[in-house]
């Protein structure tokens, strides 16, 4: 039930971006490093802790505690997907960078560069990349540019799937409305984009001895289910099994893997029936793409180092609500 973006394998994208990511690494290696420069948050704290001073309430200390645990400066973050003004993947993206983090942002159209921009003017580092996350050569890329501009990759928010502004083939059905064809585009489409760009990120995660993986599922398919959309909740329950084993395997390295399912979410892609059923959840309407964020970034920063393997539900109340107020 979230909102992301990733092209198929027929888009004329994808050839684009099989002949260009030389040319992005190559680009991105003439980049300054990462600067060291205090952070939105910790500009907002400074602030806290003076007002806090003057009212004889919060110590430094606890709000140094605090800043150390979010403080995300000089970490670099890639999220998938975050080609939309509206959607889950940029607000990651905003909330990233508001707590220090150099951000690259890809998406299946130019508009990923617009959304960069966008970054760059409130002073977030930010490098966009349109990218085809189905095809593994191009995940490899992705992942070669970003280490080569900032030479490392700390954080990978896995968002990319669902609904693509390049993809005129995102069906849904049952078992049997559905063909093998459209059952396999629609688990490269949610799925393996995610296990591709994990894949491609990792080797760099471990060569700085710290990582924070974060897929973006669904509460479809890893909670609950819809009618008539059985590939959709099979990759996005088959996320969350990812997420487990990437956990398991990647503990002694630093690295912590986790999952966040979103229920009904206000994006530009939601429908009115969509619309229609958020507003009948216990808190009587759809979530933000920032209250989406907000739990993905936290699973992102150091204070979350003891989490792991986990499966966050973000859904208004809605699967644990027996009766549904109409």
């Amino acid at each position: 039930m979230s909102t992301a973006e990733v092209s198929s394998t027929n888009s004329p994208a994808m050839t684009v971006i099989r002949s260009s990511v030389p040319d992005m690494i190559a680009k991105s290696a003439t980049a300054p490093p990462v600067a060291s420069e205090p952070t939105l948050l910790r500009r907002r704290l400074g602030w806290a802790a003076w007002l806090g001073g003057l009212a004889g309430g919060l110590t430094s200390g606890s709000i140094r505690t605090m800043v150390d645990g979010l403080d995300l400066t000089d970490r670099v973050a890639l999220v998938t997907g975050a080609g939309s003004l509206t959607g889950i993947g940029f607000a990651v993206c905003r909330r990233l960078g508001d707590l220090g983090a150099c951000i690259a942002l890809t998406g299946t159209s130019d508009r990923v560069h617009e959304r960069a921009h966008e970054l760059e003017r409130v002073g977030v580092p930010a490098l966009a990349l349109v990218a085809d996350l189905t095809d593994p050569a191009t995940t490899e890329g992705v992942a070669a540019a970003v280490e080569a501009r900032w030479g490392r990759l700390d954080i990978l928010v896995n968002n990319a799937g669902m609904v693509s502004v390049t993809d005129d083939n995102a069906l849904s059905g049952g078992v049997q409305a559905i063909s093998y064809a459209e059952w396999q585009h629609s688990l490269r489409r949610n799925l393996d984009t995610a296990f591709l760009t994990s894949r491609a990120a990792v080797p760099v995660m471990r060569r700085g001895g710290w990582g924070r993986i974060v897929m973006v599922a669904s509460v479809t398919g890893a909670v609950m289910a819809m009618r008539d959309d059985a590939a959709y909740a099979a990759a996005k329950a088959g996320m969350v099994g990812l997420t487990r084993s990437l956990a398991v395997d990647l503990a002694a390295d630093g690295i912590t893997a986790n999952a966040v399912a979103p229920g009904w979410i206000s994006t530009g892609s939601q429908t009115e029936d969509e619309r229609r059923q958020g507003d009948i959840t216990p808190l009587r309407r759809s979530g933000s793409a920032d209250e989406i964020a907000w739990p993905v970034v936290w699973l992102c920063t150091p204070g979350a180092a003891y989490v792991t393997g986990q499966c966050l539900v973000v859904d208004g109340g809605n699967a644990v609500a027996e009766e549904r107020r109409i």
